[in-house]
Protein backbone atom coordinates (compact mmCIF):
# COMPACT_ATOMS: atom_id res chain seq x y z
CA UNK A 1 0.00 0.00 0.00
CA UNK A 2 1.00 3.48 -0.88
CA UNK A 3 0.02 6.02 1.60
CA UNK A 4 -0.96 9.51 0.28
CA UNK A 5 1.54 12.31 -1.03
CA UNK A 6 1.34 15.19 1.10
CA UNK A 7 2.02 19.15 0.20
CA UNK A 8 4.35 21.06 2.23
CA UNK A 9 0.82 22.53 4.19
CA UNK A 10 0.05 19.13 5.52
CA UNK A 11 -3.27 18.37 3.18
CA UNK A 12 -3.27 15.30 1.44
CA UNK A 13 -3.05 14.99 -2.24
CA UNK A 14 -4.99 12.78 -3.93
CA UNK A 15 -3.57 9.34 -4.76
CA UNK A 16 -4.20 8.51 -8.49
CA UNK A 17 -6.45 5.91 -8.30
CA UNK A 18 -5.13 1.87 -8.90
CA UNK A 19 -5.88 0.35 -12.16
CA UNK A 20 -8.98 -1.32 -12.16
CA UNK A 21 -8.86 -5.07 -13.10
CA UNK A 22 -9.99 -5.67 -16.18
CA UNK A 23 -10.75 -9.42 -15.61
CA UNK A 24 -14.65 -11.22 -16.04
CA UNK A 25 -14.07 -12.52 -12.56
CA UNK A 26 -12.86 -9.19 -11.50
CA UNK A 27 -16.04 -7.27 -13.07
CA UNK A 28 -18.58 -10.12 -11.71
CA UNK A 29 -16.89 -9.59 -8.50
CA UNK A 30 -17.48 -5.72 -8.77
CA UNK A 31 -20.98 -6.37 -10.06
CA UNK A 32 -21.67 -8.59 -6.95
CA UNK A 33 -20.36 -5.93 -4.23
CA UNK A 34 -22.16 -2.88 -6.32
CA UNK A 35 -25.63 -5.12 -5.74
CA UNK A 36 -25.00 -6.42 -2.26
CA UNK A 37 -24.51 -3.51 -0.91
CA UNK A 38 -27.21 -1.47 -2.41
CA UNK A 39 -29.85 -3.60 -0.55
CA UNK A 40 -30.04 -5.18 3.37
CA UNK A 41 -28.23 -8.55 2.14
CA UNK A 42 -26.92 -9.36 5.12
CA UNK A 43 -30.17 -8.65 7.04
CA UNK A 44 -32.04 -10.91 4.58
CA UNK A 45 -29.39 -13.70 3.86
CA UNK A 46 -29.86 -14.58 8.11
CA UNK A 47 -33.29 -14.25 7.76
CA UNK A 48 -33.62 -16.91 5.28
CA UNK A 49 -31.43 -18.68 7.07
CA UNK A 50 -33.51 -18.41 9.98
CA UNK A 51 -36.71 -19.72 8.20
CA UNK A 52 -35.04 -22.68 6.83
CA UNK A 53 -33.67 -23.13 11.01
CA UNK A 54 -37.47 -22.80 11.53
CA UNK A 55 -38.48 -25.06 8.87
CA UNK A 56 -36.22 -27.97 9.35
CA UNK A 57 -36.98 -29.05 11.98
CA UNK A 58 -40.37 -29.85 11.53
CA UNK A 59 -39.26 -32.08 8.40
CA UNK A 60 -37.22 -34.51 10.21
CA UNK A 61 -37.46 -38.00 9.25
CA UNK A 62 -40.69 -39.37 8.95
CA UNK A 63 -40.95 -41.94 11.99
CA UNK A 64 -40.39 -38.21 14.05
CA UNK A 65 -42.75 -36.37 11.72
CA UNK A 66 -45.66 -39.03 12.42
CA UNK A 67 -45.52 -38.44 16.04
CA UNK A 68 -45.57 -34.30 15.80
CA UNK A 69 -48.87 -34.68 13.26
CA UNK A 70 -50.75 -31.10 12.52
CA UNK A 71 -48.08 -29.42 14.82
CA UNK A 72 -45.60 -29.33 12.39
CA UNK A 73 -47.64 -27.25 9.56
CA UNK A 74 -47.26 -23.96 11.16
CA UNK A 75 -43.44 -24.33 11.87
CA UNK A 76 -42.87 -25.35 7.83
CA UNK A 77 -45.36 -21.86 6.67
CA UNK A 78 -43.64 -19.77 9.18
CA UNK A 79 -40.54 -20.94 7.56
CA UNK A 80 -41.50 -20.20 4.53
CA UNK A 81 -42.83 -17.13 5.01
CA UNK A 82 -39.45 -16.07 6.53
CA UNK A 83 -37.93 -17.10 3.73
CA UNK A 84 -39.78 -15.15 1.17
CA UNK A 85 -39.40 -12.16 3.54
CA UNK A 86 -35.65 -12.39 2.99
CA UNK A 87 -35.87 -12.91 -0.36
CA UNK A 88 -38.22 -9.93 -0.81
CA UNK A 89 -35.67 -7.64 0.35
CA UNK A 90 -33.24 -8.62 -1.82
CA UNK A 91 -35.63 -8.25 -4.51
CA UNK A 92 -37.50 -4.77 -3.91
CA UNK A 93 -35.25 -3.40 -1.17
CA UNK A 94 -38.09 -0.37 -0.46
CA UNK A 95 -40.12 -2.51 1.00
CA UNK A 96 -37.42 -3.73 3.81
CA UNK A 97 -38.85 -1.79 6.95
CA UNK A 98 -41.90 -4.05 6.20
CA UNK A 99 -39.78 -7.19 5.93
CA UNK A 100 -38.27 -6.57 8.89
CA UNK A 101 -41.30 -5.72 10.57
CA UNK A 102 -43.07 -8.84 10.10
CA UNK A 103 -39.81 -10.91 10.38
CA UNK A 104 -39.21 -9.81 13.68
CA UNK A 105 -43.46 -10.27 14.41
CA UNK A 106 -42.92 -14.03 12.88
CA UNK A 107 -39.78 -14.94 14.78
CA UNK A 108 -41.19 -14.07 18.19
CA UNK A 109 -44.41 -16.02 17.10
CA UNK A 110 -42.27 -19.38 16.30
CA UNK A 111 -41.35 -19.41 19.62
CA UNK A 112 -44.76 -20.51 20.51
CA UNK A 113 -45.71 -21.81 17.42
CA UNK A 114 -42.61 -23.69 16.14
CA UNK A 115 -40.48 -25.94 18.64
CA UNK A 116 -39.25 -22.97 20.53
CA UNK A 117 -38.83 -20.87 17.46
CA UNK A 118 -36.69 -23.69 15.91
CA UNK A 119 -34.77 -24.34 19.65
CA UNK A 120 -34.18 -20.87 19.96
CA UNK A 121 -31.52 -20.46 17.00
CA UNK A 122 -34.78 -19.62 14.53
CA UNK A 123 -36.22 -16.77 16.69
CA UNK A 124 -32.69 -15.24 17.41
CA UNK A 125 -32.25 -15.21 13.78
CA UNK A 126 -35.16 -13.62 12.55
CA UNK A 127 -35.06 -11.08 15.60
CA UNK A 128 -31.83 -10.12 14.16
CA UNK A 129 -32.12 -10.71 10.55
CA UNK A 130 -35.71 -8.52 11.00
CA UNK A 131 -34.14 -5.64 12.76
CA UNK A 132 -30.86 -5.80 10.47
CA UNK A 133 -33.26 -5.20 7.58
CA UNK A 134 -35.35 -3.00 9.47
CA UNK A 135 -32.52 -0.88 10.43
CA UNK A 136 -30.50 -0.89 6.77
CA UNK A 137 -30.42 2.06 4.64
CA UNK A 138 -29.12 3.04 1.38
CA UNK A 139 -25.97 4.70 1.11
CA UNK A 140 -26.18 8.01 -0.94
CA UNK A 141 -23.17 8.41 -3.19
CA UNK A 142 -21.84 12.29 -3.84
CA UNK A 143 -20.07 12.87 -7.00
CA UNK A 144 -16.64 12.56 -5.28
CA UNK A 145 -17.15 8.80 -4.11
CA UNK A 146 -18.09 7.79 -7.81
Amino acid sequence: MTSPVTEDDGAAMAVPPAVRPTGKTARARLAWRRWRRSRPFWGGLVTVLAGAEICAIPLAPLKVMLHQGIAGVPSVLLGIVMIMLGISAWVAPQYRSMAGLVTTLLAAAALVMSNLGGFLIGTLLGVVGGASMFAWRPVTTTAEDS
